[in-house]
């Protein structure tokens, strides 16, 4: 299994942000989610609600082990509202292909829910207004095993730390008793395709650790 794998083909991403799943019996996060997307939709808590075209909140499995966090929308996912949908989504979507899984099997959410204009990096106070509100509830309600961090806006913000995604990657680290793993983010691997070898030795890792905590 490679990660170059399949990175020709073309696919199409569906589906809603909180995936129609059937609720569990006396598992409510379904609708806590649900009310979660809904306040996002309306946010005006930073700078980047006077921009942006739709809210991107997330999308795919809510009941998964594995959660894939980035940076933020680029104009692709602010026209759609789904996360990772332009050139660096084909590429994740291959990767999570790669370790035999599809986007309906993990969760895909971002650090920041608007996108920053002229996908500039988000700042500070952005950051902080938007995983307060809205990124750390979504984990805690999604309840992960483990957790993917592209890049190093999502990796630095996540673990707090200002060391940078070379230093990170590789291993495991701890988010509140959930595993993360760091790794590139794919709009780097576009730019860097000779780091796509370590990128997928941290994703052998995941698919590992994920086989482990599924038993």
């Amino acid at each position: 299994m490679e990660l170059e794998k399949g990175f020709g083909a073309d696919f199409v991403v569906k589906g809603r942000a909180v995936e129609a799943t059937p609720e569990k019996k006396g598992d409510d996060r379904a609708r806590n989610l649900a009310i979660l997307e809904e306040a996002a939709s309306t946010c005006i808590k930073c700078r980047l609600s006077e921009s942006r075209t739709r809210v991107v909140f997330g999308t795919g499995n809510i009941y998964t082990d594995l959660m894939f966090i980035g940076e933020g929308p680029g104009y692709e996912e602010d026209q759609q509202g789904l996360p990772f949908v332009g050139r660096a989504g084909q590429l994740l979507t291959k990767i999570i292909e790669a370790i035999e899984l599809t986007r309906q099997d993990v969760y895909i959410a971002n650090i920041v829910k608007c996108r920053p204009p002229d996908n500039r990096t988000p700042r500070q106070d952005e950051i902080f207004a938007c995983t307060t509100d809205y990124l750390k509830h979504q984990i805690a309600w999604i309840r992960p095993k483990i957790i993917c961090a592209l890049g190093n806006v999502a990796v630095q913000n996540l673990l707090h730390t200002d060391k940078g995604i070379s230093t990170l990657r590789g291993h495991f680290h701890d988010y509140d008793g959930i595993k993360l793993m760091p790794t590139f983010h794919p709009a780097y691997l576009l730019r860097n395709p000779g780091d796509k070898g370590k990128c997928w030795q941290d994703m052998k890792k995941v698919r590992a650790m994920l086989d482990e905590v599924k038993g």
